[in-house]
């Protein structure tokens, strides 16, 4: 069985945002070294820098294993980074993964619109997300207690003034990994539960 195919619910696996063939830049000179490249988690949006097997056949958007080693079989290893050391292509390529992510697991992105609590007495989760304020939230809370939401149209459909909320999602995501500052983090960097 091949790693993305796994049914084991502890491993995490990463879609490729950079493969450079020839190992990584350091500085104006390149090292020749393994290939090597840049991954995100599709759980929970985490950054790596990884070490391929020099056999991999590897493409950017290619699904791998990152965690736990033992699973893996096209890299040899890899640990969490930050947005800044990603290469430019790396960063490049992040937002139209995030996007596909978001797509590809619609159900799970529109049950945070269902399940979103209040982090404070005057804030909420809702808010983290941009361009909503208290009364879209209040509409988003409104409706939803009506009947939970079942996709991204039926969002925009019966809350007014929620427009493509699968892009308001991207944009806190993308914010959330670039900005280590943030207080609030809903999407990026939870820790695996099996540490």
């Amino acid at each position: 069985m091949s790693e993305v195919e796994s049914d084991d619910d502890d491993v995490r696996r990463a879609v490729v945002l950079d493969y450079l063939a020839h190992g990584l830049s350091q500085g104006r000179r390149r090292y020749q070294g393994s290939p090597a490249g840049y991954a995100m988690t599709l759980d929970d949006f985490t950054l790596y820098q990884v070490a391929f097997d020099e056999d991999a056949r590897i493409t950017i958007g290619k699904r791998v294993v990152v965690e736990p080693p033992s699973a893996r079989d096209r890299i040899e290893e890899c640990h969490e980074i930050s947005y800044e050391d990603l290469s430019s292509g790396a960063q490049s390529e992040l937002e139209y993964v995030v996007h596909d992510v978001i797509e590809d697991e619609e159900e799970r992105f529109v049950e945070f619109f269902n399940e979103a609590q209040p982090i404070s007495l005057r804030l909420h989760q809702l808010n983290l997300l941009p361009g909503i304020g208290k009364k879209l939230r209040n509409n988003i809370l409104d409706e939803r207690k009506r009947k939970p939401f079942e996709s991204f149209e039926d969002l925009e459909e019966r809350v007014s003034g929620l427009h493509d909320p699968a892009e308001v999602l991207a944009k806190r995501i993308l914010e959330e990994l670039r900005d280590e500052d943030l207080k609030y983090r809903r999407f990026v960097g939870y820790e695996p539960t099996d540490q």
